[in-house]
């Protein structure tokens, strides 16, 4: 965990000692790390790492042991309990529904909230979505899907956003208008943890970043110490240790590979 200095808030999220199996296979191995508010953690490694096994543990979709904490209190394990606790949480697939309009797909997780109209449509303009606003989602290009399935996310205000390869298959501008938002709701006070391949994007966002790798953390901290650390550069970019390796190289690259759910 990461050691409070007395003028930081206290951790939003705490993961602790958290480990995940699936049979004889250990996917999460005794992991720990927060977030606060304001903040943006990353957590990278090779595909297989445990990333994305890890936010499906915090949000209840796999069984876990060890500690999840929300502001305090343990973690509910229940998915459908989350979104009162302030969660909000957005898919590698989108999960968005191709028929529907851009204004309904947003406006899912409000169903029967008296504010949803002006919730969406604070979104709607948050995002640069009001020109499309009525079109179905299936008539959209790949980024504009992918602001539609980050604004469904933040519809609801959350206090906690998790981000699954948010910058996956987007191209330069994109990406660097995707840096913009997601620093802009870290300032607004929501603690954004996010799951990313795409490094250069993770070492401009991120105010700290978790390496894993085979299930472990093998590193902790910022962006900088990330950068020159030798294990990172061997378990992440397959560089051994003590060859010098710029650790942003690949992060140009279009990776889209899912990582398996273990």
């Amino acid at each position: 965990m990461n050691p409070q200095s007395p003028h930081e808030p206290p951790p939003l999220l705490e993961v602790d000692r958290l480990t995940v199996t699936f049979g004889g296979l250990t996917a999460v191995d005794d992991v720990s790390f927060d977030v606060r508010p304001g903040e943006v953690v990353a957590l990278i490694g090779p595909n297989g790492a445990g990333k994305t096994t890890i936010f499906n543990a915090i949000c209840a979709l796999v069984r876990r042991r060890g500690e999840v904490r929300i502001d305090g209190v343990r973690a509910p394990r229940r998915t459908s309990a989350l979104t009162a606790r302030g969660v909000s949480r957005t898919l590698q697939g989108l999960g968005l529904f191709p028929t529907l309009s851009v204004r309904d797909n947003i406006r899912i997780p409000l169903a029967g909230s008296k504010d949803a109209d002006s919730a969406v449509a604070a979104q709607l303009a948050d995002l640069d979505l009001v020109a499309m606003a009525d079109r179905p989602v299936a008539a959209l290009a790949y980024p504009d899907r992918k602001r539609v399935a980050l604004a469904r996310a933040l519809v609801t205000a959350p206090t906690l956003l998790l981000l699954d390869e948010p910058a996956g298959g987007l191209g330069a501008e994109d990406i660097a208008g995707l840096t913009g938002i997601v620093r802009g709701v870290a300032d607004a006070g929501c603690a954004v943890l996010l799951v990313e391949h795409h490094v250069d994007f993770v070492m401009r966002l991120a105010d700290r970043i978790v390496v894993l790798d085979f299930g472990r953390v093998i590193a902790h901290g910022e962006p900088e110490q990330i950068r020159t650390d030798p294990r990172v550069q061997e378990a992440y970019l397959g560089v051994a240790a003590g060859t010098e390796a710029t650790f942003g190289a690949h992060g140009d690259e279009d990776v889209r590979a899912e990582e398996p759910a273990a």
